[in-house]
Formats: C-alpha cells, structure tokens, sequence
C-alpha cells in the first residue's frame, strides 16, 4: 500500500534555501517566521551535486506543500549586483559562480541571492537574537570567522560584496597573511583552521583547546585567552566604525559558553568606546545552522528593517 500523498497547504510560505560548505540548510516560513517545515540535506562538493540537491527539494516541497509564494538563497562568496547569483567564490562549489538561480530553480518570481554571513544576520534580525534591532554585527566563529554588519537597518554590502568581512581585519600587522590578503587577521587569531599553528600543533580543534584551558592547562590557557583577547578588542574597535547596538556571536566556537563569553565580556567592556555610558550588548546567535535560511526567507519575503514600525491607529 504506497503512503498518503502530504496535502498542499493553505497557507502562504516563503523557502528559504542555505548553502554551506558540506550541506544544505532548507526552511519553509509564513510571512510571520512560523516554522513550517526544515530540513538539512547533505552533500559532496563534486559535479555541483548541491545544486541538483537543492533543485531536487524545492521540486518536492512544491510536491508537497503547493508553490511558494517566494524562494531566497544564500550561499559562500560575494552576491553580484543584481542579486540573481553569486559572483565571486573561488577555490570550491565549482559552478556556483555566475549560477542564474531563478532560471536554475524555474522560478516564477526573481529567487535574490545573499551572501552566506549576511542571509545569517538578516535572519536573526528577523526571528533571532537581534529581533528589532536595527543596528548590529555578527560574527561567526568556526572552520574561518565570518562576519556581517547592518547600520540603520541597511544591510551593508559595499561597492562589490566584500562589506562585513569582520574576521578579516588586522590585529598583528606583523602577523602572517590570511587567504584575503590581511595580514594578522582576527581570522589568524580565533579561525579553527589556524589552531595547529596558534598551538604549535598540540590541538587539532578549538573545543580541544578550551576544554585544555578548563581543566587548568597553562599554556592552553594563555592561547585561548589571546585568542578571546582578540576578539574583544576587534569588537570595541568595530563598534567605533558602525556604532553597534548589539553584537551577536555565533558559529561552532560559540558552543564554548561561558568558557567564551565571560571573558569576551570583559575584554569587549575594557576596549570599548562606553561614550555616555552606552554598552553594546553582547548577544548569543538563537537561530544556530538555519539564521542563514532564515535570513534567506525573510529577504526573499521582503522583510526591511530599516522601515519603521507602524503603530496601529486606537
């Protein structure tokens, strides 16, 4: 006997689709951010079986939950100019360059591309930690640091794509050259890919180093507090630049806690710039592996943070 057919729904969704490194990130929203259905799909980087993956469920959910109302995508790299793609990724995802999303995925209305560290922030803007804030950086602490930035509720992208690169500016000028061309990047300093070097190959991973650091290593303890060191002194100087209302700290590494936030606190209030007695808050990410199909939904939804909020007349 073959399974009952799922129904469509009788309500308007909005897909949300996010592409990382070794899967696909998948939410079907209402206009509201009510959860509807969320999936994570696996994959090999070979032969753009991510592509045909994620056109494979979209076709599926269209199956099942009727014709979405919108489809946004976010994914590594920077986003061309008129949002239809990803310009710029080298070095993995071969084909995702230039790669016509709305014509990939036959989409009836225009599918908008974001980068992977802006759909992220959008999202926990949108439904996250950052929920009415309208000025914000986020940091992604993982395999590399990723960031993303808003300022009056503008998302900031720049003149190409490069605004909110945040784990790519520099706190060693002496320091080696990372794989954007900065040299001592905040990347070097809290990067899991940079953890054999900072730890003279003693850990493989930074969850090994903190939980070294826990159980009253020296020298493990010295490495992690630089490297928390760093971080906060980059967030004091980055809030001088954007005036941030509130910084949001997610990723892999964030899973650390309080072995990360106490001391960030601190270094983050003995840098900044506390001008009228203002602090940053300093936020965890709610919104874990999805934020970036969230913010892919709600980008694709429309959702602008920067128009005010509309106060029902009595």
């Amino acid at each position: 006997m073959r399974p009952a057919k799922s129904r469509p729904l009788n309500t308007e969704y909005w897909l949300g689709l996010d592409l990382g490194g070794t899967s696909i990130k998948a939410v079907a929203v209402t206009a509201g951010g009510q959860k509807l259905r969320q999936r994570s799909v696996p994959f090999v980087d070979r032969d753009m079986e991510w592509a045909k993956k994620i056109r494979t469920l979209v076709r599926a959910w269209r199956r099942e939950l009727g014709g979405p109302a919108g489809i946004g995508l976010s994914a590594p790299g920077l986003a061309a100019k008129d949002a239809r793609s990803i310009a710029v990724m080298p070095g993995r995802l071969l084909g995702l360059e230039r790669l016509d999303w709305t014509d990939y995925l036959a989409a009836p209305c225009p599918v908008p591309v974001l980068n992977d560290a802006h759909a992220a922030l959008l999202g926990e803007v949108w439904r996250g930690a950052a929920r009415g804030l309208r000025d914000v950086m986020l940091f992604t602490l993982g395999t590399g640091v990723g960031g993303a930035a808003m300022v009056d509720g503008h998302l900031l992208r720049g003149a190409i794509g490069r605004a909110g690169h945040l784990g790519h500016i520099t706190v060693d000028w002496d320091g080696p050259r990372d794989d954007f061309n900065t040299p001592g990047s905040l990347e070097h300093f809290m990067g899991n890919k940079f953890i054999r070097e900072r730890t003279r190959g003693r850990f493989a991973s930074t969850h090994e180093l903190v939980a070294a650091a826990g159980n009253g290593d020296p020298a493990a303890k010295a490495v992690w507090d630089r490297s928390v060191r760093a971080l906060g002194c980059s967030i004091g100087s980055l809030i001088n630049v954007l005036d941030s209302d509130a910084v949001i700290i997610g990723g892999g590494i964030a899973r650390a806690g309080d072995a990360l936030f106490a001391p960030l606190e601190r270094y983050v209030r003995h840098y900044e710039w506390q001008a009228g007695g203002h602090q940053a808050k300093i936020l965890r990410a709610e919104l874990g592996d999805y934020a970036g199909a969230y913010g892919s939904a709600a980008n694709a939804l429309g959702f602008n943070p920067a128009k005010p909020t509309r106060i029902p007349a009595l």
